[in-house]
């Protein structure tokens, strides 16, 4: 009988993550980390990637994982590295994004001692986390990181920490291999229970002004859930639309898509969920972006929820009925029994509904005025459409990260997403610096693909210090500014909410963004008018290396349309020329109570 292999807890962890597929990590090394950094160095299979702050490590890793559907890892120091990847890991948490995060700690019998180094790193990140461990035996180290990759990744994804004392590192122990048996405690629910998918389809085919609203739990199940999906729809022939986080999983070119709804969502879209007799909400979680005035969100309609998450279920918004299970799994039931069920759907109010839809879509909710003299100054719309047009010219797999803002709600609206995994952004948490090492993880599992992060200002200098990982990995990122030297969503709530006292809200000595890229290894360009913005995208796009785009625009440009904080869903201004949102009848108001322009 062999004798059984002792390793040491590093080196049980990495084959544990071997086993589980991991092929990168991100990282940034400290003293209680330091047995992995020595056991990483003597292995090839795995690929670490040196960040410059441990925020941007998970933040990379989340980029990596929601453009990759796998689990995206994080290996960070005791103390500070810990505390530092504290804000990914929220953003992980309200985006359900899975991430297994691996934290240094000091060794067992210093723990509780104010160590150098030390943060109760467990007690700090349970809010942060769908769970953590603290592992005490080093036997334990493989079991635990296998539970940790099956949490994080089954139900609900979210984040999960594992913290890992020196002296466990270091110590020798047995691995033990990867699971055979089926978790003891922790099977979230899979398959829809038949009578809710029953119940639910006689509520659709009973529906005379349906709506099929789509989170980002559709794009969370994989690309078959996105297929689905759009069968779903083209069989139903109801109308689609998406949340921010769903963005992608219907797609945008398709005449049954309505286009994102919400607080920054289209006219249609808004209306339409305020207006609907019978609600399909499949992975979403009625956020409050998306619902308004709860009391007065889609007052007249039958609401069917459709979420792997039962505690999200009844949370927010009462529903009639409820289906938990797998998104793919929900669609696949929904579509058969749609099939199977021999009652007919009302046709003549369809019809009816889609001519209502089509009316409330004439208004062109999206429109803006650029002027195109060549010396007339960049509206921040017009950047980005060209951006996505003459990125199209390209033919390359293109994926979209972006920062936190007005130019993450004009790339939602712009930009039109045909397929699910190509859009990373913060939508839960609004997390300002997300999208620079979001973008870099999305470059490390896509070599060869379009990697642009959308951004503002000032966002993006949160984790500007991640450009010198562009430079170090050669990660042809693209970083396209839509500069107008303000917080610009902040300046447009004091411009519309707080009488024009833009506190605080201006970026004061800025740097400028060309030099700035240069000294990180990178090409930096310019525009500050419309006759140079074509030449400096088309540049930025031929670049086979690092960019930083710095496009000067508009100062004043707002972004709508806008539902206000505290209003309904249905009361949205359209546009600058609007006074705000009012209920009622009236000149500009329209019976719904829209505000228009």
């Amino acid at each position: 009988m062999p004798a059984t292999e002792m390793l040491s807890g590093a080196e049980i962890l990495l084959r544990a993550l071997k086993d589980q597929g991991v092929d990168t990590v991100f990282g940034y090394p400290g003293g209680a980390v330091l047995p992995i950094y020595d056991a990483l160095f003597q292995q090839n299979a795995i690929r670490h990637i040196l960040v410059r702050h441990e925020q941007g490590a998970v933040h990379a890793a989340e980029g990596y994982a929601r453009s990759t559907g796998k689990v995206g890892v994080v290996l960070v120091t005791s103390g500070p590295g810990a505390t530092n990847a504290v804000t990914g890991l929220v953003d992980a948490l309200m985006d359900s994004i899975p991430v297994v995060c691996l934290t240094g700690q000091v060794p067992t019998h210093l723990i509780g001692n104010d160590a150098f180094q030390e943060a109760d790193t467990t007690g700090i990140t349970r809010p942060a986390t769908k769970h953590n461990y603290l592992v005490k035996n080093v036997d334990d180290v493989g079991r635990v990181i296998h539970e940790a990759f099956y949490v994080a990744r089954s139900g609900r994804p979210g984040p999960v920490v594992v913290d890992l004392p020196k002296d466990i590192l270091i110590n020798k122990g047995v691995y033990a291999g990867m699971p055979t048996a089926p978790h003891k405690s922790y099977r979230p629910v899979l398959d829809p229970d038949p009578a809710a998918i029953a119940t639910a389809i006689r509520m659709l085919k009973s529906a005379k002004r349906p709506i099929i609203y789509a989170g980002g739990g559709v794009i969370n199940a994989g690309p078959e859930a996105s297929r689905l999906l759009t069968e779903f729809v083209h069989l139903t022939g109801f109308p689609c639309t998406n949340t921010l986080m769903g963005l992608g999983a219907f797609p945008a070119s398709d005449p049954q898509f309505l286009g994102m709804l919400g607080m920054h969502g289209t006219y249609e879209a808004n209306l339409a969920m305020h207006g609907c007799d019978v609600m399909l909400n499949i992975g979403a979680r009625f956020d409050d972006r998306v619902t308004g005035r709860l009391r007065d969100f889609s007052p007249g309609s039958l609401k069917i929820h459709a979420d792997i998450d039962p505690s999200s279920v009844n949370k927010n918004v009462r529903v009639d009925c409820a289906i938990i299970g797998d998104a793919g799994r929900i669609l696949a039931a929904l579509i058969a029994a749609w099939k199977a069920d021999a009652a007919k759907p009302d046709t003549g109010a369809l019809a009816a509904w889609w001519k209502q839809i089509e009316q409330w879509r004439a208004r062109d909710c999206l429109r803006f005025r650029q002027d195109m003299d060549p010396s007339s100054i960049i509206k921040p719309q017009h950047a980005i459409r060209r951006l996505y047009e003459l990125a199209q010219e390209t033919g390359k797999d293109t994926f979209i990260t972006t920062e936190v803002g007005q130019h993450q709600m004009w790339a939602a609206q712009f930009w039109k997403f045909e397929r699910p995994n190509r859009w990373m952004t913060s939508g839960g948490l609004g997390t300002m610096g997300y999208g620079l090492p979001a973008a870099m993880g999305v470059q490390i599992a896509h070599p060869d693909a379009l990697v642009i992060d959308i951004a503002g200002e000032a966002s993006i200098l949160m984790n500007i210090q991640e450009m010198g990982t562009l430079a170090q990995y050669r990660l042809p990122v693209k970083v396209f500014i839509l500069n107008n030297e303000y917080m610009g969503m902040v300046r447009q709530w004091q411009e519309l909410l707080h009488g024009g006292r833009y506190s605080e809200s201006y970026s004061a000595a800025l740097p400028d963004f060309v030099k700035l890229a240069e000294s990180f290894h990178a090409v930096g360009l310019r525009a500050t008018k419309v006759g140079e913005l074509d030449d400096v995208i088309r540049e930025m796009l031929r670049v086979d290396k690092a960019v930083i785009a710095d496009i000067c625009v508009d100062k004043g440009e707002n972004c709508f349309p806008m539902i206000p904080s505290g209003a309904a869903h249905n009361e949205m201004i359209l546009g600058a020329e609007d006074e705000g949102p009012k209920k009622g009848g009236g000149p500009g108001v329209t019976e719904e109570g829209m505000v228009l322009v």
